[in-house]
């Protein structure tokens, strides 16, 4: 009886498969098995971002950050002795020099006088500067006459006619007006007349066929559209403002801000200076506040980007 070799069966292992699997890359076994892993165990999930859990910091605090860490700097400084009190008082000393200067009333008095010099010199500097620039910006002959005188005027430093001034006005209030005046002046004409140069051609030819008069274009189209200018020029102005100031109460004035500074320069009161320098960064401050305020309420029309 011969005995035939059967062939292998079907559920016997395949050596050929076998061998092609045992031959992957271990790599890719290591990287199933951390999957398999976790998936198993919750605790070996990736973590969050810590950029995602961090707390957003107000944005009047990082404002704040900078200033904080120069007064603490300098309160260092001068505490140590590295700044003497000759050259820059401490800020402990310069917040009780001004708690005295407001007690005794000299404070308030001199920020009462300034205030009362820059609102007129403001006022009067607007008016003359905003009605050069409509001359000048909506007449052809305007320009011709008042643009080059302006701008010749424009270059000359207000502070060098200071002279001229006190000859022509006494060492009254006059000079004094008539330098916050003068500085307030030129910013307004070139902002007025860019913006009134501005406008966009378009609107003033939409405006014509929509039948507007001359006057009607100038009140409904070109003025609208040189408010923004305007308001831009008017910030420029109030913090030529305060320089021109600065420089009026140091000349033959007996009240004001100014007058205190050069009473403290005499007396070598470096804290009295400090004091009424911030008093004039506080008051222009304000004063750009309040045009900052009139920008949101009189240009709602007009989207900006405010930062990201």
């Amino acid at each position: 009886m011969s005995i035939s070799h059967a062939p292998p069966s079907s559920s016997e292992p395949d050596i050929s498969g076998m061998s092609s699997s045992t031959s992957a890359p271990a790599s890719t076994s290591g990287v199933v098995a951390a999957d398999a892993a976790e998936q198993a165990s919750p605790d070996l999930q990736p973590l969050v971002p810590a950029s995602s859990r961090r707390t957003r910091v107000p944005r009047w605090l990082r404002r704040a950050a900078g200033p904080l860490v120069l007064l603490v700097l300098w309160q260092i400084l001068s505490g140590t002795g590295v700044l003497t009190s000759d050259v820059l008082a401490s800020p402990s000393r310069i917040a009780q020099v001004g708690r005295d200067l407001v007690a005794d009333g000299s404070l308030p008095s001199a920020m009462g006088t300034s205030l009362q010099r820059v609102a007129v010199g403001l006022l009067l500097g607007t008016l003359v500067g905003t009605g050069l620039a409509l001359v000048s910006g909506l007449f052809r002959i305007g320009e011709d006459l008042v643009d080059a005188p302006v701008q010749m005027l424009r270059t000359v430093p207000f502070v060098g006619l200071i002279p001229l001034f006190i000859i022509w006005f006494g060492i009254g209030e006059a000079p004094k007006v008539a330098i916050i005046t003068l500085g307030v002046t030129f910013p307004l004409y070139l902002n007025v007349y860019a913006g009134i140069r501005g406008v966009d051609a378009q609107l003033i030819e939409a405006g014509e066929s929509l039948g507007l008069s001359r006057w009607g274009l100038v009140r409904h189209v070109v003025l609208p559209g040189a408010l923004p200018g305007a308001l831009t020029g008017l910030r420029y102005s109030l913090g030529i403002a305060w320089l021109a100031l600065v420089f009026a109460e140091q000349v033959n004035a007996d009240s004001g801000i100014g007058f205190l500074m050069v009473q403290a320069r005499d007396f070598l009161r470096t804290d009295v200076i400090v004091v009424c320098l911030i008093v004039y960064a506080f008051l222009g401050l304000l004063a750009d506040f309040v045009v900052r305020s009139l920008e949101r309420l009189l240009l709602q029309w007009r989207p900006t980007f405010t930062g990201r």
